[in-house]
Parts: structure tokens; sequence; C-alpha cells
């Protein structure tokens, strides 16, 4: 672990070892950049969590490559090869985060380094045929985002493009987690239209990845960072060790599945439910899974691991960089001797542990290691919920207006509703890995798990039972918490 580093300027750092900038890489095209300083820092907090999850997760670590394609030929005028040049040399210079890589310090710690400019090297595929641009951009996007990045060597971003009739149709960003979180790459994609489009894209954010990183390993930060693990503290120690404490199957090869269901029924469902309690809809999701969790396995409580944003600060939204860190949401169940509580009385107390769980989710990895190792030890077990929940659509989402859905509108939507499994890796470092995707027309839930602990079956029964629970209680017919685990049973007894 490194020390803590006075906050303070950039310091220029000399030697070959850590200012030559990594070489352009492939590509078609070469574009040069320039920022204005360089130097060294530590990594931020949410750096250091996304550093450790990748070095659990070696060889696969491309898992966590962020992707996106911002189509250029929807509006505005046609975008030459040189225009768009000048956008990516102009967004390498306005975000710091893509001129940071990583430097291994004489312990072998890895601290983030600065540099002020150097060359990047686009992909250009040529398209001759304008309907498939938007395929072939997503295949592009497979293809930059697919493989791991080389974090001491590497920029940390893959820059593509797809030209067709000699203009740019669209562009394809593939980023390592290290330099952006997918608020970050939202903000990135906002910018480079604007850049494409105007050749400015307005003020910029005056906080930075390497400025944060001082301010969190200073004084100030380390306060913030230990109430924070406080509360972490106090809640692990009344919660069951982990959410899956015992295997149920001989794993798969490979042992991770990802289960996927597209619902166009959740979109409308989730806002009714959301504006009826007053909560968020990200709230009414995280319950369903929650809930359906802890009835699954039998707890008195569902201890889940949602990704915080942390951006509440308002110049956070606009930063760049790695800012989201693992919360501690606990949800407690009520006691039902009479079996009379129903999905919807949960909402209120889940809005409630969210937001106690998203306050506390800003601090710093390496302690938060050895707090639950520590609370391990006292427990005779490993402690950990390995249970995870990732809502990576918009933070900021308003609620659709207008009547609630009827039941038969959200059956009618149900019937449209696809489940499979899209996909297969050897090493997760989790046993329940949920996603949200989507937008107002569907709603794309992922569930990557363990098999030994979730098999496939199982799998598809998690994901079909949230799309139960909450469109049934958008139809004012929310089920029993008593009734969830026959209702998990009788969906894996449909599918295997």
């Amino acid at each position: 672990m490194s020390g803590p580093a006075e906050a303070g300027p950039a310091v220029d750092v000399g030697g070959p070892a850590v200012t030559d900038p990594p070489p352009a890489g492939p590509g078609d095209l070469t574009v040069a950049f320039t920022g204005t300083r360089t130097g060294l820092a530590p990594l931020t907090w949410g750096q250091r969590a996304i550093w450790h999850a990748i070095g659990r997760t070696v060889p696969n670590d491309h898992y966590f490559n962020l992707g996106r394609v911002l189509p250029l030929a929807d509006r505005g005028a046609p975008v030459d090869v040189p225009r768009f040049a000048e956008a990516v040399a102009a967004l390498l210079t306005r975000h710091e985060a893509l001129r940071t890589r990583l430097v291994l310090d004489e312990v072998g710690e890895p601290r983030q380094h600065l540099l002020a400019g150097g060359e990047i090297g686009v992909t250009v595929h040529d398209e001759p045929d304008p309907a498939r641009a938007g395929q072939a951009a997503e295949d592009l996007l497979a293809v930059l985002a697919g493989r791991r990045f080389d974090y001491t060597q590497e920029w940390p971003v893959r820059i593509g493009a797809v030209r067709s009739g000699g203009r740019i149709t669209h562009a394809v960003l593939a980023l390592c987690h290290l330099a952006s979180d997918g608020h970050g790459a939202e903000v990135l994609l906002r910018d480079l239209r604007l850049l494409v489009r105007r050749g400015s894209a307005g003020r910029l954010c005056a906080d930075t990845p390497f400025d944060l990183a001082h301010e969190q390993h200073g004084p100030a930060g380390r306060r913030r960072g230990a109430a924070a693990l406080a509360r972490w503290e106090a809640d692990l120690r009344r919660v069951p060790p982990t959410m899956f404490a015992e295997p149920v199957a001989e794993p798969r090869t490979p042992r991770f599945w990802t289960g996927r269901l597209v619902s166009a029924a959740l979109p409308p469902a989730v806002d009714a439910l959301a504006a009826a309690h007053l909560v968020s809809g990200s709230t009414v999701l995280l319950a369903a899974s929650a809930v359906l969790v802890a009835a699954d396995q039998g707890h008195p409580a569902a201890a889940v691991l949602p990704i915080a944003g942390n951006r509440a600060a308002r110049d956070h939204r606009d930063l760049v960089g790695t800012l989201s860190q693992d919360a501690l949401v606990v949800l407690d169940l009520p006691a039902d001797p009479d079996g009379r509580i129903v999905f919807t009385d949960l909402l209120p107390a889940a809005w409630r542990a969210a937001l106690a769980g998203y306050r506390a989710a800003a601090y710093d990895p390496v302690e938060w290691d050895a707090l639950l190792a520590g609370i391990a030890r006292e427990r005779g077990t490993e402690v950990h919920p390995y249970c995870c929940f990732n809502d990576m659509r918009l933070v900021e989402r308003p609620l659709r207006e207008g009547a609630l859905p009827a039941g038969e509108e959200l059956a009618a939507l149900r019937r449209r509703t696809v489940l499979d499994f899209p996909a297969t890796q050897e090493r997760v470092a989790c046993r329940y890995c949920l996603h949200l995707t989507g937008d107002d027309t569907a709603l794309t839930v992922t569930l990557t798990a363990d098999t030994a602990y979730l098999p496939p079956d199982a799998v598809h029964a998690h994901l079909r039972a949230i799309e139960e629970v909450v469109v049934a209680s958008a139809a004012g017919r929310p089920p029993r918490l008593a009734d969830l685990p026959g209702l998990l049973a009788g969906y894996r007894d449909a599918d295997s």
C-alpha cells in the first residue's frame, strides 16, 4: 500500500521509465494531442477498487471494459476524417483521465501517471453499405472492448470509427475502467459529439482524478473514508456472512454464466411503482432482486452491494474518472407470522436503506479489505455478500408521465419478453451480479452467476421472478413475501 500523499499541484517527473508516452498503437489514423501538465499521484479510491477487482479477475479482466457507440450521421453536417481527428485530439486534451496510465513504484504498488501529450491510433473501418454502418460499429466495439488493456503501456481508451461514403458515420470508444466509470463514459460521449459538431464542449469540470487522488489521501479524505467504513462495520456485524453460503451443484465449464432478460413490461411497471411509493426506479429493482435472494437462500435480511456513482457533489457531475464504488445496502425482512406482508410494503424501507448505503460508498478499498479480514477472523468465516447490483442507466432518469399501465397492457408487453444466455466466462469475482441497462422502451436485466451456487435454471428463475414481482405489483397484485420461494421454484422447474 502506498503511503498517503500530500495534496498539491502536479509535480513534473523525469526519466524515461515514467515520462515516455506509450506508442500510438495499431490503427489506420494517428492523432496527436497535447495537455498542460504531467505528474504522479496515488490511485483514487475508485481506481483502487477497480484495480483490486481486476486482480481477482485476471486474465478475464476485459470483463470490466466499457464500450460506447456514438452515431454521427444522424444529424448535423457530414463528418470527414480531419474533423473527426480534431475532435479526438480535443477530447484527450480536455480529459486528463484519458492521458493517464499506471506505473508501479519501488514496491510494486500502482500509481497513476498523468502525461501531457502523445499520440493515439484510431481504427477506421470502411463500410460500403450505409445500411450496415450501425452494425459495423457494434462489431468494431466488440473487437476493441473484447481484450484486456495493457495498464502500464497503453492509453486507457481505444478509439474507432466507421466510415461510409467517405464520411464518419459512427465513433466507437472502448474504455479501461481505471479511466472512467459508466457516468464518465456518458460525459465523454456528450463531449465528443459537441466537439465534432461545434468544435467546443463548453465548460470543463474543475476537478480531475489527479486532484481527487491527492484530496482523498489527505487528512480530510481519510476522515471521510473512516466514517464510511464505520457504517460498513456496523452493518457487516449483523448480516449473514454471505448471501450464497453453500454450493448446490457441480460448476459448469465455463463456470460463470450470464442470463439475460429483455422486457418491455418492466420500464412502465418500474416507473409506476416508483411514482406510487415515492422511491426511485432503481430502488424498486434493487428491492425486487434483494428479496428474491433472501427468499431463495432463507435469510432474514438481504445484504446487497450496489454500485454507487458518488457524484452527488456538484463539482463531480461532469468529471471523467472512476468514482463509483460498492455500497452496502441491508434490507431487513420484517417478521411475517401470518404471511400477509407483500412486496410493496418493503419499498419505503428499501429506499431508506439504499440512501444510507450510498452515503457510505466512498472509502479506501485497502482499508475496506482490512475491515472485512478483521470481521472474518472474529466470525470464523469469510465475510462478503457476493451479491452485486449495478444500475448502468443514466443516474438522473425522469419518470414517465401519464396514467398507470393497465394489467392487460403489461400482460401484452410481457409476451414480448426475451430470455437467453448470451455469454459465459471462466472467472468472475462474485456469485450473483445483476446489471441493468436499457431505456423507456425495454429494460435489459443480466445476471452473471457462479453456477456452483446458481445453476443456469436458477439464473433464469431469478430473472423471470424479478419481472413477475415488479409487473404484478404495478398491476395491483403485489406478491406476498411468503410466496416468493415457491415462485422461484416454479420457474426453476419450468426451465429445467
